[in-house]
């Protein structure tokens, strides 16, 4: 069982919101504020929801954020590249320590989401206001439960395959689209130990995080990437003494002789 209540911090790239008319129309509150929202309003008293966004002083992700964060939720498209590379090297130890992640629609172009797949990330694309259908492949997967199969978008942009990342350890959705695209659109990972979902649905010029089982998907993602403990440990190579099982010693984190040489 996840810890309780799941700490979430909701991170916004915050550009497209300050920038274009037409997407702060749709999302006054900015899209950090609709995902926000849409978990605080799902979830209810079992998360506590904060917002956190790039312009703020280290992205809003300092240390001591992300310690009291169990799950980041991850959007940015148009400035990827100004995210310090200090800032993406602390949240992907935090993601291998035991935090859970959840990377939205554009942010597969992330720092954090490539240096968590190793791979180029790249795709197709087209924003011609396709209709999206999300399919449920895995219907016993947590992440789909209480969703309808398909969910309908009216309007969205196209991503198609060919989706440069890894094999998912789990693949729980698929779209297809008007031109009869496909995509795989909800991949869940582990990395070290910490829980990946990529989610795709959600570009900024249309209002799909206002959908309520976009938001029933992104609440139960945060569910299931929320850590099962309190102690946040990145793996670490050890060397333990022969004999150490036998002899019936515990042997603590903190023990020397499992100090990595």
């Amino acid at each position: 069982m996840s810890v309780s209540p799941i700490r979430v911090t909701v991170w916004g790239e915050n550009v497209h919101e300050q920038r274009d008319a037409s997407v702060k129309e749709i999302y006054p509150d900015g899209m950090h504020g609709a995902i926000a929202n849409g978990i605080a309003k799902h979830l209810g008293e079992n998360v506590v929801v904060r917002t956190a966004t790039l312009q703020e002083p280290e992205h809003g992700l300092s240390k001591e954020v992300l310690a009291e964060t169990d799950v980041l939720t991850w959007w940015g498209h148009a400035a990827h590249g100004e995210v310090s590379d200090e800032v993406v090297d602390r949240v992907h130890e935090a993601v291998l320590g035991g935090m859970g992640i959840l990377v939205l629609h554009s942010g597969h172009f992330s720092k954090i989401f490539r240096k968590l797949m190793g791979t180029t990330c790249s795709l197709d694309w087209r924003s011609e206001n396709d209709r999206e259908m999300v399919w449920t492949v895995a219907p016993d997967h947590p992440i789909a439960a209480g969703v309808p199969n398909p969910i309908l978008i009216p309007a969205q942009e196209m991503y198609g395959e060919y989706f440069d990342i890894p094999q998912p350890d789990e693949l729980v959705f698929i779209s297809s689209f008007t031109g009869g695209e496909v995509f795989r659109s909800g991949c869940a990972y582990r990395r070290g130990r910490g829980r990946v979902f990529y989610f795709s649905p959600g570009d900024q010029e249309y209002p799909v995080y206002h959908h309520p089982d976009i938001q029933r998907v992104l609440s139960n993602a945060v569910t299931w990437a929320a850590p099962t403990g309190t102690e946040r440990i990145t793996p670490f190579v050890s060397r333990r003494p022969t004999g150490w099982y036998d002899s019936g010693e515990s042997l603590p984190t903190a023990d020397p002789r499992l100090a990595q040489s």
